[in-house]
């Protein structure tokens, strides 16, 4: 196996242009796993971690453009305000020294529908940055699941930020595991209000080929709180109206049997989860008073 070790970002992209299945290490949380299990045996490995640029993360059109390198200890001590339902999701992922270790930007690249970072980030607008030797492009997080571990990187790019907008209303998330820690999940779901938008944005994981969204429970919820003025009033749920919101989150899940839980737990546990995220964050939305500033994503 050969070990690459560049200097400059330069540098590993053209790494990378040269040996497209060099398999880049920078956390190593899952490549190091799959190593000593001799579950892979790439031909070279592309050793990232000299290259601070990918570890800063700074305000940037409207976003906050967050480096691969990032890692969890710092999303939750540094960017927990700002990115609160991505900070409570890093706060269940693993040890604290895999949190001191480990990465979203190694969560997007495995693409494995149970990476505990994938379910917030589809909550909102944000984007996969993915540098190549032929430029930059910057990718929808809801086009950039392909599949079961895969992803819409081409052979020859690599992740170098994330761009996720600062939160303007409650988030919240929630991971059923068979344990309180160290775990990989039966199935995980986050919730975000925008209020600015009448929008509500979410993601599960662990319950479909690759990280999803329920749509329809997002249609359904910001129309009901829209047509009956709740964003203004910030009054109490309609009866009912959490339950059917839960309803259309499991509804939206294609789960599996396999030895953590089966189709079935894994849809009544989003659907329960999908219910006791929801409660949560109106009930902070409510008590917070902020005002209503209405505005489009053009604006941000």
């Amino acid at each position: 196996m050969e070990f690459l070790k560049p200097a400059t970002w330069s540098d590993a992209l053209a790494a990378k242009a040269a040996q497209p299945d060099a398999v880049p290490l920078c956390g190593g949380t899952d490549v190091m796993v799959d190593l000593n299990f001799d579950r892979a045996r790439p031909a070279a490995l592309l050793d990232l971690t000299r290259l601070g640029e990918l570890a800063e993360w700074t305000p940037a059109e409207g976003y906050l453009r967050v480096g691969a390198a990032v890692t969890y200890h710092r999303i939750i001590t540094e960017l927990g305000a700002r990115l609160p339902g991505l900070a409570m999701a890093a706060r269940t992922v693993g040890s604290p020294q895999i949190r001191n270790r480990g990465t979203v930007g190694g969560n997007l690249g495995a693409a494995s529908p149970a990476g505990d970072a994938h379910p917030p980030l589809l909550t909102d607008d944000t984007l996969v940055e993915a540098h190549s030797v032929r430029g930059v492009r910057r990718i929808p997080i809801t086009d950039f699941y392909t599949g079961v571990k895969r992803n819409a990187l081409a052979p020859d790019e690599l992740i170098a930020a994330f761009l996720m907008p600062a939160a303007t209303g409650p988030q919240q998330f929630a991971k059923i595991g068979t344990r309180n820690a160290m775990v990989i999940a039966v199935t995980t779901f986050a919730v975000a209000l925008h209020p600015e938008r009448g929008r509500v944005g979410t993601g599960f994981g662990s319950a479909a080929p690759t990280p999803r969204r329920a749509e329809a429970a997002e249609r359904f919820l910001g129309q009901e709180l829209s047509a009956t003025g709740r964003w203004e009033t910030r009054a109490d749920l309609a009866p009912g109206t959490a339950a059917r919101f839960g309803e259309l989150v499991a509804a939206a899940a294609s789960p599996i049997d396999d030895v953590r839980g089966t189709a079935a737990y894994r849809r009544h546990a989003l659907s329960v989860i999908a219910r006791r995220t929801l409660d949560w964050a109106w009930t902070e939305y409510r008590r917070s008073g902020t005002p209503i500033t209405r505005m489009t994503r053009s604006a941000r």
